[in-house]
C-alpha cells in the first residue's frame, strides 16, 4: 500500500527554505507543484512531499521607471501580465500553458514561447531570484537592476532545473512597454524545406519577427505563420519582407488574429497514444532534422520556432515505430549539434521510452557536481532530471 505524499504550501521563503531542510534532514524525497501544467517533463515518481508554491504570490516590486518587476514565484503569469498591463508594460515571454502557467514554473521549466524571435528567451529576461535550498537557507542573485554582472551567475542555472537544485520563490525580470502595433502574414506551402527556406530568408533581413513559426503538414500543406510587434513602420516592413520571401515558393495572406493559431502550436500536445519530442537545433541544422524526421514511420506533425531552432516533433501510431522515431529523433538532434528530450508519451511506453534518451547528455558530469553541490541529500525531483 503506497502511502499518501504529505502536502506542505509555505507562505514566505523562509517557511520554504526550512521545510526543505526536515526534508533533507529526515531524507524525504519533495515534490515542488506550482500550477501542475509541466508535469508531463523529465521522469516523475511517487515523493514524501510535495510542495507546493501557491501561497507563495503577489508583485514584490514594480518600478515602472526602470522596466524591471520582481514577482513572487508562486504568483501565475496572467496575474502578472495584467498588472504591468495597467502600466502599459508587458514581460515578452508567451510560453506554452500560459493561462495556468507560475511564474516561478515557467523558469524552472525553462518554458519559453515563440516570441523568443525578438525578445529572447527567459535566461535572457530573467535578472534576479531568490531560491530556498535543501540547507535551510535563501539564496539570492541578480538583483532589481537591469545591469547586474557581480558574482556568480545563478540565474541561468535554475532557468530549466526543473526544482532539482531548489525552490525558485521569487524573480526579477526586466520587463518591456506593450508595442504599439502588431499584425500578422501566414504563408503556405507544399514542402517544409520551402517554408524553411521562406523563414531562412526572413531571419536574414534586417526584420525582427516576434515569432517565426513553421508547421505541418496541415491538410497536405506547411505554413509559415509570422507575427510582427513593434511601431507601425516596422511592423508593415516585416510584413512586406516576409510576403516577398513566400513568393518565390508559396502564397501569403494577412491574418488579423494569427495568435489565435499560434495559442495552440505552443502546447502541440502529444495525441493520446503519441509521442512528442523536442528538440533544439542550430538553426542551419534545421531542415536537416525536418527532412529526417518526415522520413520516420511514425512521424504525425511538427511545429519548428524558425527563428531560435526549437522543434516539436509529435509520433503516433505503432508503438514500435514511435520508440524507433524518438530514439532516432534524439540521435538526430545530436549530430545536428543540438539536442532533444522526450516531452510526452503515454504511460505505457514510460519504461521503453527515455524522458532523456539512452546516451550521454553533453554536460552531464557537471549536472552531477551541480546537485551534488545544492542538493547533496539528494532529495528534490528525483529522476525529474538527468541526473540519477
Amino acid at each position: 500500500m503506497t502511502t499518501a505524499a504529505e502536502r506542505v504550501r509555505p507562505d514566505d521563503a523562509m517557511a520554504c527554505a526550512e521545510a526543505l531542510a526536515r526534508a533533507a534532514a529526515e531524507r524525504r524525497t519533495v515534490r515542488i507543484r506550482g500550477a501542475d501544467t509541466k508535469s508531463y517533463l523529465g521522469d516523475l515518481v511517487p515523493t514524501d512531499v510535495v510542495l507546493e508554491t501557491g501561497d507563495l504570490r503577489g508583485i514584490v516590486a514594480h518600478v515602472p521607471a526602470d522596466l524591471t518587476v520582481t514577482v513572487a514565484a508562486g504568483t501565475a503569469l496572467v496575474d502578472l501580465q495584467r498588472a504591468l498591463g495597467e502600466h502599459g508594460q508587458m514581460l515578452p515571454l508567451d510560453p506554452p500553458h500560459g493561462a495556468a502557467a507560475t511564474v516561478g514554473g515557467v523558469v524552472a521549466a525553462n518554458s519559453t514561447g515563440f516570441r523568443r524571435a525578438r525578445y529572447g528567451g527567459v535566461r535572457d529576461l530573467l535578472i534576479g531570484t531568490t531560491t530556498a535550498l535543501t540547507d535551510g537557507t535563501l539564496a539570492r542573485a541578480g538583483g532589481r537592476v537591469v545591469k547586474n554582472v557581480a558574482g556568480y551567475d545563478m540565474n541561468k542555472l535554475l532557468v530549466g532545473s526543473l526544482g532539482t537544485l531548489g525552490v525558485i520563490t521569487e524573480c526579477t525580470f526586466k520587463v518591456l512597454p506593450v508595442p504599439a502595433a502588431s499584425a500578422g502574414i501566414r504563408a503556405r506551402f507544399s514542402r517544409a524545406a520551402d517554408a524553411l527556406a521562406a523563414a531562412d530568408a526572413i531571419a536574414r533581413t534586417p526584420a525582427r519577427p516576434a515569432a517565426l513559426v513553421v508547421e505541418g503538414p496541415t491538410r497536405g500543406s506547411w505554413q509559415l505563420l509570422v507575427l510582427a510587434e513593434g511601431d507601425t513602420k516596422a511592423v508593415e516592413r516585416t510584413i512586406a519582407i516576409a510576403a516577398e520571401a513566400a513568393a518565390a515558393s508559396g502564397s501569403s495572406e494577412r491574418d488579423a488574429d494569427l495568435e489565435r493559431t499560434l495559442g495552440p502550436l505552443r502546447e502541440l500536445p502529444a495525441l493520446s497514444d503519441g509521442v512528442l519530442v523536442r528538440a533544439s537545433l542550430p538553426p542551419a541544422a534545421q531542415r536537416a532534422f525536418v527532412d529526417g524526421a518526415q522520413r520516420l514511420e511514425g512521424f504525425s506533425r511538427l511545429v519548428a520556432d524558425a527563428a531560435s531552432g526549437i522543434a516539436r516533433v509529435q509520433l503516433t501510431g505503432d508503438e514500435d515505430d514511435m520508440i524507433a522515431g524518438a530514439d532516432a529523433l534524439l540521435a538526430a538532434a545530436r549530430v545536428c549539434g543540438g539536442s532533444a528530450r522526450v516531452e510526452r508519451r503515454p504511460e505505457r511506453l514510460r519504461e521503453r521510452v527515455a524522458a532523456w534518451g539512452d546516451g550521454d547528455l553533453p554536460g552531464l558530469f557537471l549536472m552531477r557536481r551541480l546537485k551534488l553541490a545544492f542538493d547533496p541529500s539528494a532529495v528534490l525531483e528525483p529522476a525529474r532530471g538527468p541526473v540519477r
